[in-house]
């Protein structure tokens, strides 16, 4: 009997993990979930943070790495270039099937204090691409207005990208679009087409919290709690389905080309008085991916019910929006926040990062 991650790929819905440590790759854990249906990883300065943090699974690596480099970047990206290099090889395999999905791929993000610089963003994600050289890797580059640039000079470079920290359905087009400029440069330089892919990451949750905190401040319908979130993401599916067809999108698609995907991101459900799957549950849909922390994914390989909702209502998505607007709740002051949250939030993780390796650079050097 197929798993419920499996039963996902069956309706065309790529299940990744959006987790990554050294211990998890090393004691067989992120393989064990690969063979249960898992076809890619996320990662994020949050998540390394953590995983350096605790436990000394670093330290032996960390004592060489300081032997010659101080400065607390380049000590980080010594370690988690190992784990992303490792992640890769183990999903290499699934790269290698060339299923139409084009999954297998594991993303590494550049420094978030880059999100406003697009040529220095640009630098780091040919410095990083070159660096890790794995295949199924994606530069993973916040959709700021910079990085919309970025996106699109990354991928006529013939780099894979994950477009990162998307909430609004305009910067959503954006990627798109940028993909699309970049894929044709790409192919009047010669390139290989095939060689790259993009997914466009769309953020749920967040987009729940903050509509839901004005809501609150406006006394507004209780029905309308909770439904920005799936709305939005219906809507940004929508546009996917209109943007990768036509006769452009079909020479390029002939060339090698496969579309930017919509990968359904920070999934996880805050509000304790909903199902815990449910950002899951009511997003699947065809060449699309959703990325899980690790208790939703387990939570929905225990619980969760597959079917093909993302097509569903679409109406009632838009419909959503209207009203949201009639209740005082101006959508895109709420995503704009949402933008700037999200880069000060990876920018704080990073600082704390470095804070963290330079105090275990002095305990190190201690022992």
């Amino acid at each position: 009997m197929p798993t419920s991650l499996q039963s996902l790929a069956a309706v065309g819905q790529s299940p990744w993990l959006d987790y990554l440590s050294r211990v998890f790759v090393r004691d067989g854990d992120l393989a064990g979930l690969v063979a249960d249906g898992v076809t890619g990883v996320t990662s994020n300065p949050t998540i390394f943070q953590a995983a350096i943090a605790e436990g000394d699974a670093y330290d032996e690596q960390m004592r060489e790495v300081l032997r010659s480099e101080e400065d607390p970047k380049q000590v980080f990206l010594a370690l988690a270039v190992q784990d992303i290099r490792a992640a890769c090889d183990l999903l290499l395999p699934v790269y290698d099937r060339g299923d139409s999905s084009r999954d297998g791929w594991v993303s590494f993000e550049v420094d978030p204090h880059l999100a406003h610089d697009a040529e220095a963003t640009v630098e780091e994600a040919v410095t990083l691409h070159r660096r890790i050289d794995r295949p199924n890797l994606f530069i993973k580059i916040p959709g700021t207005e910079a990085g919309i640039t970025a996106v699109e000079e990354t991928i006529a470079r013939g780099i894979p990208v994950n477009v990162t920290l998307l909430f609004s359905l305009e910067r959503h087009r954006a990627a798109a679009e940028a993909y699309l400029r970049g894929l044709r440069r790409l192919r009047d330089a010669g390139g290989d087409l095939a060689a790259v892919a993009s997914v466009a990451s769309f953020f749920v949750s967040r987009v729940d919290a903050e509509a839901d905190r004005r809501l609150d401040e406006k006394s507004g319908p209780a029905d309308l709690k909770g439904a920005l979130g799936i709305a939005n993401a219906k809507l940004a599916y929508e546009a996917y389905q209109e943007i990768f067809t036509g006769d452009e999108w079909t020479d390029l698609e002939a060339a090698g080309a496969s579309p930017q995907r919509c990968l359904w991101a920070s999934t996880s459900m805050k509000n304790p008085d909903r199902r815990d799957v449910t950002y899951i549950e009511q997003l699947i849909g065809p060449n699309t991916v959703t990325t899980m922390p690790r208790t939703t994914l387990e939570a929905f390989v225990d619980h969760g019910l597959v079917a093909d909702t993302l097509t569903r209502d679409v109406e009632d998505a838009h419909r959503t929006f209207d009203r949201l607007a009639a209740a005082g709740v101006d959508y895109d002051d709420v995503v704009a926040e949402l933008e700037r949250q999200g880069v000060k939030a990876f920018v704080e993780s990073f600082q704390q990062l470095f804070d963290g390796i330079a105090e275990k650079r002095s305990a190190l050097i201690a022992t």
